[in-house]
């Protein structure tokens, strides 16, 4: 995925680095370049490696053995020999290579931190990073194999081994052997000095760029899932009194507002709202009655992991670092990766509930004959199932993004011999935290179908401001239910919208105003 040179470069300073940049190289293309003081701080960083490496010090990684052979002492000749050597037998990935704007993702966040000037590389290893991903060749990284600590070492020895010219590498829509593809992008494989397989593959640069796409993800789906709740408490003739602002100020978390401000206006002149106002019903289930909260809930748990994930960002998370300032070295723990495994379960346990809710309005839209709609919403009920199976597929999508959900954080295997007792499994958080997402887009895309159906039933009413512009939207592609059809092919279309986020710029569109 080459850079467009269309686009505006993200200058990587070491030291500020937001998410949506990272986004912006990894799925985007924009080229990337490294400031002129960044580069000087890591030309001054290597001097100090080579100084002291010179000067005979004792450096873990540099001079000794790693892990549990910290206290092997290796002879200077062989400094080059033990770095490649490293990144060789670390290498040990397995599974299906993890998507390529994640390890792109990876790549920006260990050229952002390099960049820092705290982790001893040449220049020529830095710019070699940010070549390959302006010029569009991509490591192929096995997505199995990360404990999370020393951060995640052998999905990054994976794509240090591209820089080496060994392993493999995609490049332009092809899987090829490394060497191959630096050279089809015009450039050269490199030999690693001394620290520098060490500061390639330590850190927690692979959970955090899985997680950085992950968690601007779901915050779009958090902002489409408050559209399609709207839609489907509009067509169940469902109350907006429970989104005053009054009672929501008595319970000030402002994800609970944020989302009870949308609905409001999502639902605003809706002449279907209007037309029950006098019903004489007081309650909703809970399912539509808590939309705020629980969607709101997730909000919040989103902004605590973007403040975590900005932070990670900008961090420095190898081992050992130098301080070309004080001529030291020192010996630390950054590489853990806890503050990303921690959120990201957070994060993936509230968006699996969000799911959940959906689900529970599906149901509720199906089933709803007190309110109107007919059984699974068919227009022959019996000869017909209408939307039936819908439910039972984000029932099945619910139950595994609850499996999902357990917080892998709270496990931990002792490794290299028992001096990494304690590891994060961060990796796999954010994997798994991946996953969910799927599951909550696709019970998403069936409490869609299930509320448009049911909206047809209340027509020649209109819909709120917000709501009829959805509608006007999904209604493009798909098409109103007048009978029984395989309803795969509007799944799948279902989905489109969502992760396009039509509906929600659809929506915001008619607003004025941003959703998220």
């Amino acid at each position: 995925m080459p850079g467009n040179n269309l686009m505006r470069d993200v200058v990587l300073d070491g030291r500020h680095l937001s998410l949506e940049q990272i986004e912006a190289i990894a799925v985007g293309g924009a080229p990337v370049a490294v400031t002129a003081e960044a580069r000087k701080r890591v030309k001054a960083a290597r001097a100090c490696v080579e100084r002291q490496f010179e000067a005979g010090a004792v450096i873990y990684g540099v001079t000794t053995g790693f892990g549990r052979m910290a206290n092997v002492l290796i002879a200077p000749s062989d400094a080059v020999t033990l770095q490649r050597n490293l990144v060789r037998s670390h290498a040990a990935g397995t599974g299906e290579p993890l998507r390529e704007d994640q390890v792109r993702a990876t790549g920006v966040l260990r050229l952002s931190s390099l960049a820092a000037g705290h982790s001893g590389i040449k220049l020529e290893t830095l710019d070699l990073l940010a070549e390959i991903l302006n010029r569009g060749v991509t490591p192929v990284v096995p997505a199995l194999g990360s404990v999370g600590a020393s951060g995640d070492l052998a999905p990054l020895a994976h794509m240090t081994l591209t820089l080496m010219g060994e392993g493999e590498a995609f490049y332009r829509g092809e899987r090829l052997p490394s060497g191959e593809a630096l050279a089809r992008a015009g450039l050269h494989p490199i030999e690693l000095g001394a620290k520098e397989g060490l500061s390639l593959i330590n850190g927690t640069e692979v959970m955090t760029g899985i997680a950085v796409l992950a968690l601007l993800r779901a915050e779009r789906l958090l902002a489409t899932a408050d559209v399609i709740g709207a839609l489907s408490l509009e067509a169940f003739l469902g109350t907006d009194a429970v989104f005053d602002r009054r009672i929501n100020a008595l319970r000030p978390h402002p994800g609970q507002a944020k989302v009870a401000d949308n609905l409001r206006d999502l639902l605003h002149g809706s002449e279907i709202m209007q037309s029950h106002r006098d019903c004489g019903r007081v309650q909703d289930p809970y399912s539509f009655r808590c939309i705020s909260v629980v969607n709101g809930a997730a909000r919040d748990a989103a902004t605590h992991t973007r403040s975590v994930l900005e932070i990670e960002a900008i961090s420095v998370t190898d081992n050992p670092l130098i301080f070309a300032e004080d001529d030291e070295f020192l010996t630390g723990a950054n590489f853990h990766g806890q503050p990303v495994g921690v959120v990201c379960d957070f994060l993936k346990a509230a968006m699996a509930d969000v799911a959940s809710i959906s689900e529970r309005r599906s149901y509720l839209l199906l089933n709803g004959e007190e309110r109107g709609l007919p059984l699974f919403l068919s227009r022959k009920p019996g000869l017909e199932s209408g939307l039936m199976i819908a439910q039972y597929t984000a029932a099945a999508l619910v139950s595994e993004s609850k499996g999902l959900a357990f917080p892998s954080s709270v496990d931990s295997i002792p490794t290299s011999a028992g001096q990494e007792d304690h590891v994060s499994m961060g990796t796999i958080a954010a994997r798994t935290f991946e996953k969910i997402l799927d599951l909550v887009e696709g019970t998403l895309a069936c409490e869609l179908l299930c509320a448009l159906a049911a909206t047809d039933f209340r027509r020649p009413l209109r819909s709120g401001a917000g709501t009829q512009a959805a509608y006007d939207v999904a209604r493009e592609r798909i098409a109103p239910l007048e009978g029984d059809r395989i309803h795969a092919p509007d799944i799948a279309t279902a989905r489109e919208l969502i992760a396009s986020r039509a509906l929600t710029a659809a929506a915001e569109r008619s607003l004025g105003q941003n959703l998220r």
